[in-house]
């Protein structure tokens, strides 16, 4: 359970000192895995086995519409082909919208989210609208509305997303610090605001974000240690607050460098001669794909 902050200072992460150092890879099947994928799966399953750790595999497939189970079962034949093993039964998180629906309640009881009816593209084409590491920064339109207002757009049937209130959450959860690299960081509010800002915890085709059910789902199978692309880097406060709101268990975090072409762009799913499934059709071996990526 996470402490109370005292006198001002940051609430440091509850991670339990003597946990079993527990890790996971958590690709989404809306696409062949390619050597991104590789690297950061092996790098969490190569760190869970050099402890004796535990390294689990769970599939993050709350996007529906684009997630298709051949691909997850080609994920798992991908894994196996490079050595990996990992823990059963797996996690789907499509199987489990009401935990997210419940961690939805326990935010919208303290008065953190808000409806938005925003479309997108309004989004986008505000004029003003920063940007941040997931695109446009929500400008707060939404939130601005009376009750209602809202009421009456609910009422409409209009569909809307559910909007995390970052700053009545940053005020709520008051100082707060994670681990990352064994150091200490302060999780900056300000930073926070501009990067991301009213996130969508839930959108209107699905029940659930990916920030939301990551950090439910993390701390529901004791997830000591995230380790993930620097990509992911942006979304750690964020984590961080959201454990803290709703009272659950931090895990640290490794950021690890990403894999990318010979222009430095990142590997994408689309990038078909880059999959795990390519290369191995073309006679790569398990050896080669870690001396690719710099793994030996």
């Amino acid at each position: 359970m996470a402490r109370e902050a005292e006198g001002g200072a940051a609430r440091e992460p509850s991670v339990s000192g003597g946990a079993l150092f527990t890790t996971r890879f958590a690709p989404s099947p809306n696409g062949y895995l390619h050597l991104g994928h590789a690297f950061s799966a092996l790098t969490a399953f190569d760190a869970a086995r050099a402890v004796g750790g535990r390294f689990l595999l769970r599939i993050e497939d709350i996007d529906t519409g684009r997630s298709r189970r051949e691909l997850e079962d080609a994920i798992y034949e991908d894994l196996a082909w490079l050595g990996i093993a990992w823990e059963t039964p797996v996690r789907r998180q499509s199987e489990h919208f009401d935990e997210y629906a419940a961690a939805l309640a326990r935010l919208e009881a303290r008065g953190l989210l808000y409806p938005c009816f925003c479309t997108r593209r309004e989004i986008e084409s505000a004029l003003t609208a920063p940007h941040g590491p997931e695109g446009a920064i929500y400008p707060g339109t939404c939130r601005a509305r009376s009750t209602a207002e809202r009421e009456d757009l609910v009422a409409s049937g209009r569909p809307f997303a559910r909007r995390l209130d970052l700053g009545a959450a940053l005020a709520a959860a008051g100082p707060l610090a994670f681990v990352e690299a064994d150091a200490v960081v302060p999780v900056d509010g300000a930073a926070l605001t501009a990067d991301i800002g009213d996130v969508v915890l839930a959108r209107k085709d699905v029940p659930a974000s990916y920030h939301l059910a990551v950090v439910h789902d993390d701390a529901l199978q004791a997830v000591t240690v995230v380790i993930r692309g620097v990509d992911l880097a942006f979304a750690t406060p964020l984590h961080r607050l959201l454990q803290a709101l709703l009272d659950l268990p931090t895990p640290a975090y490794r950021h690890h460098r990403l894999i990318t072409d010979a222009a430095g762009r990142r590997f994408a799913k689309r990038d078909a001669a880059v999959t795990l499934r390519s290369l191995r059709t073309r006679g790569m071996t398990p050896d080669a794909i870690r001396a690719r990526i710099g793994l030996t």
